[in-house]
């Protein structure tokens, strides 16, 4: 009499193995990805990982950076950069009143928040500078 066997017959073995990456691994491929422009996906293909646990990764980072802050601390990151052309570069108006331009200065400030990169030329009122952000960080 011949025996045949089914799936439910044979032993099931699982052949995932769950990796443990150094943190030095980790951190790298974080900052890689956190550079403006950087694809996640490709950085992720490029490291031999699945791109939703890179994510899951910078998610983690972004958390632990959070928590460390200081209550009532919001730490953003500030890049200048100078004009190519100096004679190009925005200089600051004159005043016309004591009361007009109380708070306005002329320049570029340029914020990244979650992706979205808010540039601002010109004269900026730092009163109402202050609001947008702080409705940023609110809604962040």
């Amino acid at each position: 009499m011949e025996m045949v066997h089914t799936m439910k017959d044979q032993p099931s073995k699982s052949t995932r193995v769950r990796r443990n990456h150094e943190q030095r691994f980790k951190d790298d491929l974080i900052a890689q990805s956190l550079v403006p422009g950087a694809s996640v996906s490709a950085i992720a293909m490029k490291g031999g990982i699945n791109a939703n646990l890179l994510f899951k990764w910078r998610r983690e980072h972004v958390m632990a950076l959070t928590e460390a802050a200081p209550a009532g601390a919001t730490l953003l990151p500030v890049c200048v950069i100078a004009d190519a052309d100096p004679a190009q570069a925005v200089q600051p108006s004159a005043p016309v009143g004591p009361a007009a331009n109380r708070g306005v200065r002329s320049g570029v400030i340029e914020v990244e928040i979650a992706g979205a990169v808010l540039r601002i030329r010109g004269a900026v009122d730092e009163a109402l500078l202050g609001g947008v952000l702080r409705a940023l960080r609110q809604s962040a």
